[in-house]
């Protein structure tokens, strides 16, 4: 799980998630999100973000909001606690969010039968939404929520009104007794404000006195059993109330177990259109599963990466193969098709969607990974040994079941020796049966994925021209050294490149490699030469000694390097042939693949076993390679000239 969350970054497509639930019950499911082991439970999970998908689609946002307030209430209700006016109100919105999402819900019979199902389990609250707006009104117990409470309110309104006629008639009949002209509600007590002077004179009770103590507050006698009354009555409206809430109260715990009905449904549908609104949100499309070890990706995009230049990857593996290996240029984006290979796996086993065309994914027990340095300072840890590590780890758990991505495997420590144990890993990978994708640097490597049954080459496109990575994954063919490429193009001289390639791949054993490009694209290397002033005479000189020189060699050199009867690997169909031609001056080499002869420039050959080594010397080649008709044609001009006979062998213009 670890190396899902962290080296695939499975855990920000988690926060991603729970940023578009609403309720925390929904994002606590979505943190634990992991892929599925049953196909059946998995591809069911596919449907449902389908279906969650295709009803934001066609009619926005489902009415419903957090819930966790709910929750809290009904448990208090449980209690026996009282719930006050704002709880029950939360109550009241929360039973026509249940109304709103039935309706919701039935108009997407067609679009998502499995989601319009929950519309029969929601629970009617209608009769306790209608009590409680009946009840409740502006954030208080309604005046009509009670005939007992309606007549209390209306007897302590009428004694209050008494009370401020009394004290405005006193205000007017004794003004020069009064510092203000105002009744003041002080302490529960309506009082006026005498002045220091007359605070004797004045019938009734000193409640409170002014900072300076020049006015005294004080209730008049003549309203004290008024005050009293409304006293009374406050204490019957409170309890009046309080019996109104606690009715109600119980009205919500004999709903309790219909609202928690309702919570769940609301709940599950969270965490469905939670990934529906990932799917959205991405442009992403349902997946197809499999267990038959096969991954197939069409124009596939790493979720996390949002740029519009971003390439998409193509990538098609499993059943007969089971391994890529993956090469090209650094910055390339052999770790993003690595990281994007592994998280959309992970993402389709997880019933979401996948920013893809199309894609066939295989179910995986375990999705092992080792990708970036993984230093550890704690454990004092080298890149390399914490590579090891974690590789050792991948190895012990390992079945034909798991999906194992590696990056730069073997990197960190001597060439020789990392190549060694990349070669090694890969065969222990292979046996072990499992789906397994590798980036590599190693030219062994690549080797070692030419020759190995059920593994193949990729590599990531390099633009020689603009010097520039193009981020697409091409099957089926190893990357080229593209430090040869880049140092040609920037001007390096061809001697010092030969002297390089010497230095890298020596003589022994490597006749079958040649410097790659040395040649190939002269002309317009010379034209850049020539448009720069600085290099003009020596270009020129140059070029043609060059041209003069190599052109000999070459064509030497072309003829020598296949002989009749060689079998050939063809790229990049990979098909074998045999050599019926040597090459011509063109370089093109006539080579049978099957029953067809074609002519094949020599670039795209690749010498498997020479004739010398199949057949004698004196072997006759004819009775291989020419059809019926070239055979009596053959002997025909072998006993005389006959006029426009020749001997003819298909060519195809896409073969050079």
């Amino acid at each position: 799980m670890n190396d899902m969350n962290e080296m695939l970054e499975f855990q920000q497509i988690k926060e991603m998630l729970k940023a578009y639930a609403m309720t925390e019950k929904a994002r606590e499911r979505l943190e634990a999100l992991k892929p599925y082991l049953d196909q059946t439970r998995a591809e069911a999970a596919v449907r449902e973000t389908t279906e969650g998908r295709r009803v934001l689609d066609a009619f926005g946002n489902p009415p419903f909001s957090e819930t966790e307030g709910i929750r809290k209430t009904i448990q208090e209700a449980q209690a026996g606690i009282l719930l006050n006016p704002d709880q029950l109100e939360e109550i009241r919105q929360f039973a026509v969010m249940s109304i709103r999402l039935v309706r919701y819900l039935q108009r997407c019979r067609e679009l998502a039968p499995g989601l319009a199902g929950f519309a029969a389990g929601l629970q009617d609250l209608s009769h306790l939404q209608d009590e409680i707006e009946r009840c409740i009104r502006g954030g208080r117990v309604d005046d009509y929520a009670s005939k007992t409470l309606r007549s209390i309110r209306q007897r302590k309104n009428q004694a209050e009104e008494q009370i401020r006629a009394k004290l405005d008639s006193m205000l007017r009949s004794s003004k020069s007794y009064f510092s203000e002209s105002f009744v003041s509600n002080r302490n529960g007590h309506y009082t006026l404000p005498v002045k220091k002077e007359y605070k004797n004179k004045f019938p009734g009770t000193v409640v409170d006195a002014s900072s300076t103590g020049a006015t005294f507050f004080i209730e008049p006698a003549a309203v004290s059993k008024l005050r009293e009354e409304i006293n009374y009555l406050e204490t019957e409206e409170e309890n009046e109330v309080k019996i109104i809430l606690y009715t109600l109260s119980a009205l919500v715990e004999d709903n309790r177990e219909a609202i928690t009905i309702n919570l769940e449904y609301m709940e599950e549908l969270d965490y469905v259109f939670a990934k529906g609104k990932l799917s959205a949100g991405m442009e992403a499309r349902e997946p197809a599963l499999n267990t038959r070890r096969y991954i197939k990706i069409r124009n596939g995009k790493h979720p996390l990466l949002k740029s519009e230049s971003t390439v998409p990857l193509n990538i098609e593996f499993g059943e007969d193969t089971k391994g890529v290996i993956i090469t090209g240029p650094n910055t390339g984006g052999k770790t993003v098709a690595l990281k994007t290979i592994g998280l959309l796996s992970v993402m389709a086993c997880c019933g979401l969607h996948i920013p893809c065309e199309d894609a066939d994914l295989a179910m995986n027990a375990d999705v092992f990974c080792d990708i970036g340095d993984g230093q550890s300072i704690v454990e004092n840890l080298s890149t390399f040994s914490s590579h090891i590590k974690n590789i050792i780890r991948i190895l012990e758990k390992t079945d034909e079941e798991s999906l194992i991505l590696l990056d730069e495997l073997g990197s960190g420590t001597d060439p020789a020796e990392g190549m060694g144990i990349a070669v090694a890993v890969l065969e222990e990978l292979r046996r072990k049966g499992c789906l397994f994708v590798v980036t590599t640097h190693y030219p062994e490597v690549k080797e070692y994925g030419e020759r190995a049954e059920g593994v193949i080459n990729a590599r990531m496109a390099f633009d020689k021209e603009s010097l520039k990575p193009l981020y697409r994954l091409e099957l089926g063919e190893a990357g080229e050294s593209c430090a040869f490429y880049i140092a040609r193009r920037l001007g390096m001289s061809e001697e010092t490149l030969q002297m390089a390639w010497k230095a890298a791949y020596g003589n022994g054993g490597q006749e079958k490699k040649a410097l790659p490009d040395i040649t190939e694209d002269k002309e317009e290397t010379q034209k850049e030469r020539k448009q720069n002033p600085k290099n003009k005479k020596i270009s020129r000189i140059r070029s043609k000694e060059e041209e003069q020189k190599a052109g000999k060699h070459k064509q030497e050199d072309i003829k020598s390097r296949f002989q009749i009867g060689d079998s050939v690997m063809v790229y990049p169909q990979r098909k074998l042939g045999i050599v019926f031609a040597p090459a011509d001056d063109r370089g093109d080499v006539g080579v049978q693949i099957q029953k067809r002869k074609l002519l094949v420039n020599y670039k795209r050959l690749q010498l498997k076993v020479a004739a010398s080594q199949m057949y004698p010397e004196d072997y006759d080649f004819s009775i291989i390679f020419d059809t019926v008709e070239n055979r009596k044609v053959r002997h025909q001009m072998e006993r005389k000239y006959v006029p426009d006979m020749e001997i003819k062998y298909e060519k195809e213009a896409d073969e050079k």
